[in-house]
């Protein structure tokens, strides 16, 4: 085979053997060239909710296409894209009744950090700072950069990052810290917005936190007339146990973030909620108070389809069951673990099952990390580490049988790691 010129994202190319490629995708599986079955672990980096190829959202695909392909959203409209935000905002928390589309979790976050900006700009009122928590990831583009955390992900491109606030991660027993931190930078006035994974931060090591801190930096925003943005590009459609991982804390965002399984992760395709405070701040007959932001494939019909057949789904088949049932099988499997020295920090939020492998040098750069995938690989399982953290995030359609594998191949790949065997 000769060599490919394909650039892989977040690949050493140096250290990495030639990619494997994927003929087929079914339910929990991928089925690579020579035929072998890939279990999808972590439902391809987490885009994947019932199932790959769901045959309803493949439907609405094949007959999108006969239809249309590409619409200029900044001429037109079209039923798909009309049906998606009237369904968005039923199910999203109340308040939040407009919809901009983009195409990415990345740009989903570019454009609530847009509308925070522009909605004091608009007003007259001078605010332009962003507070952010540690340990964030937001995205890879210049702004989601900026608001995430600092560090190997984006060191060489330092100088075109802007400054924000940072707040320290709220640890068991150290909440308040958290919380009183985010008052003092609110005092100045100065804030426009804060922004935060809620309950789970996601790349920065699955790193999970109480719904009280939440509803109390709401609280603490809604005071100081700063806005809430709530990033729940990969919390959002089950993962944190509830539709949007918010709606655990009570609380409504002034602006939210969603892609990944906005599609069921057929296609790509992202939102941005705002209530209506924020939409109005942009409309006015002076042209110069526009949100000046686009991209050439927003609202794209057959990605638009694609997530309306994902509502669907929703509606009519149990999912929040197959969420439960998840739910109960990580909790059951997490158990095997408890007291074993070779982990600590085990947690778990909704679908999300996470543990730190206890090594001397941790961290996303461990070299236990790449070790781990590749023994992970060899057993016919998609597992990614996040250096020393393991965890799990499979589409929804995963057996009991198939997800006690996954935990199988950890307790033996641990043992192997750590030379236990």
């Amino acid at each position: 085979m000769s060599r490919s010129a394909v650039w892989h994202p977040f690949t050493q190319h140096a250290l990495e053997p030639p990619m494997k490629r994927i003929a087929s995708t079914e339910g929990a599986y991928l089925i690579d060239e020579d035929g072998n079955r890939i279990l999808d672990a972590i439902s391809s980096w987490w885009v994947i909710t019932h199932g790959h190829r769901h045959p309803v959202i493949m439907q609405a695909i094949r007959s999108a296409t006969e239809a249309c392909d590409q619409i200029i959203f900044a001429e037109y409209s079209h039923e798909r894209a009309e049906t998606l935000a009237r369904g968005l905002i039923e199910i999203a928390p109340e308040g939040l009744n407009h919809v901009f589309y983009s195409d990415s979790g990345s740009t989903s976050v570019e454009v609530a950090l847009k509308m925070a900006l522009g909605y004091f700009h608009n007003r007259g009122e001078p605010r332009d700072r962003i507070v952010v928590m540690e340990h964030s990831y937001h995205g890879d583009t210049i702004g989601t950069m900026s608001t995430g955390e600092r560090g190997v992900f984006n060191a060489a491109y330092k100088p075109l990052l802007f400054g924000v606030d940072r707040l320290p991660f709220p640890e068991v027993g150290r909440e308040e810290k958290t919380l009183d931190a985010f008052e003092t930078f609110c005092r100045s006035g100065q804030v426009a917005a804060l922004i935060i994974e809620p309950l789970v931060l996601g790349a920065g090591g699955m790193k999970i936190y109480e719904a009280r801190v939440l509803a109390g930096l709401k609280e603490i925003a809604t005071r100081h007339g700063c806005l809430f943005i709530a990033d729940e590009v990969m919390t959002g459609w089950g993962r944190a146990g509830t539709m949007f991982a918010c709606q655990q804390a009570g609380i409504s965002p002034d602006i939210l973030c969603t892609s990944k399984g906005l599609t069921g992760g057929a296609l790509p395709l992202a939102a941005t909620l705002c209530a209506g405070d924020v939409f109005d701040a942009h409309l006015s007959t002076d042209r110069r108070k526009t949100f000046f932001h686009s991209s050439s494939y927003t609202a794209n019909p057959i990605a638009c389809a694609a997530a309306v057949a994902n509502l669907q789904i929703w509606r009519s088949e149990p999912v929040v069951e197959r969420i439960r049932d998840l739910e109960l099988l990580h909790r059951k499997n997490l158990e095997r673990f408890t007291d074993d020295e070779r982990f600590a920090n085990l947690r778990q939020a909704g679908t999300i099952a996470a543990l730190d492998l206890v090594v001397p040098a941790g961290g996303y750069l461990a070299d236990v990390g790449p070790r781990m995938r590749r023994l992970f690989r060899e057993r016919g399982l998609l597992i990614r580490p996040l250096g020393n953290v393991l965890y799990l995030m499979p589409p929804y359609c995963v057996t009991s049988d198939e997800l006690a594998r996954a935990y199988d191949a950890i307790d033996e790949v641990a043992s192997i790691v750590l030379g236990k065997v």
